[in-house]
């Protein structure tokens, strides 16, 4: 389908700001590299030949006695008795780069944990021993999934409740404004971490928990766009031809609205993941063990004697939230109506 005039111009200047094109580009690779973690870092081989089977460790679990083992229990691959085993029937190994996924306990460790970089651990241990590589890795995917899809439903909630706000105005502005002050004025991280100490939080539940604060910074600008919308010349002549409200509002009035919206939303983005570096950070977050940034910042504040990890978190949280924070400053050109 071929761009409109006006989309063609929008990306011409998102495309001539080169610090936003190559962040976008750098933070697309970064992204898509973490979706396929699992290949990168793992703990099980990618691929194993054995007695002129293949098998594939990743997508399946196998016992030992697949492999001419005595127990019916899930394989150590780097047990060098399971890899006699495959050895002897001529088989062999394809091990991912990293040979450690984020739950991974490194046993072999010379140095108390957490350990210092090496070659095994290229980025070192945190204190239980796991690889610090592999848990940003698998943090970096955690955190940027959980931001996505906390946006873009805030998103659509946002806009939704603007949009009616603006357009039919009057008493369901009026009651629609009231409570966005009423709920906008609450501690929002106090009543966070309230509610995520009452369970242990999941994946799901704790962007529940964040929906329920995090749709309110689009209503304000969604609003005055339908506000100043539903007086334009070319909406009240659509109305006066007999069109309803409902193609009024997304035909008419929300194209318009979309512009200031999508400039907002990578700066959304950018907040979400710093909440959730914040409650992870505080014990508040997803639960124990997972791969997080905010446990990784955690863990450098705990073992100041092992700077690679606070290091290592700033260095990520950074590069993260910088690459966003360009791709943001162009997607705002692009669409600023004054170029």
């Amino acid at each position: 389908m071929a761009l409109s005039h006006m989309n063609q111009r929008r990306l011409q200047r998102f495309k001539a700001n080169k610090r936003g094109r190559w962040s976008l580009w750098i933070f697309s690779v970064l992204f898509v590299l973490s979706l396929g973690a699992e290949l990168i870092a793992n703990d099980k081989p990618l691929l194993i030949s054995y007695d002129g089977g293949l098998y594939f460790p990743v997508l399946e679990r196998y016992p030992e006695t697949t492999f001419g083992g005595e127990f019916p229990l899930q394989a150590n691959y780097k047990s060098p008795y399971i890899q006699d085993l495959i050895a002897a029937k001529d088989g062999w190994m394809i091990w991912p780069p990293i040979r450690y996924n984020y739950s991974s306990i490194n046993y072999e460790l010379q140095v108390p944990s957490p350990a210092p970089p090496s070659l095994e651990n290229l980025l070192g241990t945190d204190d239980q021993g796991r690889d610090v590589l592999a848990r940003v890795i698998y943090g970096f995917r955690i955190s940027i999934l959980f931001a996505l899809t906390l946006t873009l439903v805030s998103s659509v909630i946002g806009v939704v409740a603007g949009a009616l706000q603006g357009f039919y105005g009057g008493w369901v502005d009026l009651l629609g404004q009231r409570f966005l002050e009423i709920w906008s004025g609450l501690p929002v991280l106090f009543l966070l971490i309230i509610l995520a100490s009452f369970v242990q939080p999941n994946f799901w539940w704790l962007l529940g928990i964040m929906l329920l604060f995090s749709w309110m910074s689009l209503v304000d600008v969604v609003r005055a766009e339908f506000l100043r919308g539903r007086n334009l010349e070319y909406v009240r002549a659509a109305r006066a031809l007999g069109m309803g409200n409902r193609g009024i509002m997304f035909r008419h009035i929300l194209p318009n609205a979309m512009v200031s919206t999508l400039t907002f939303m990578p700066f959304i983005l950018t907040g979400a993941i710093g909440t959730l570096t914040s409650l992870d950070f505080l014990g508040f977050g997803l639960p124990a063990g997972s791969p997080s940034l905010g446990e990784l910042v955690a863990q450098g504040k705990a073992n100041l004697q092992a700077p690679w990890l606070g290091l290592t978190a700033f260095a990520v949280l950074g590069l993260m939230l910088t690459l966003l924070v360009f791709i943001g400053e162009a997607v705002r050109d692009a669409f600023d109506p004054r170029k």
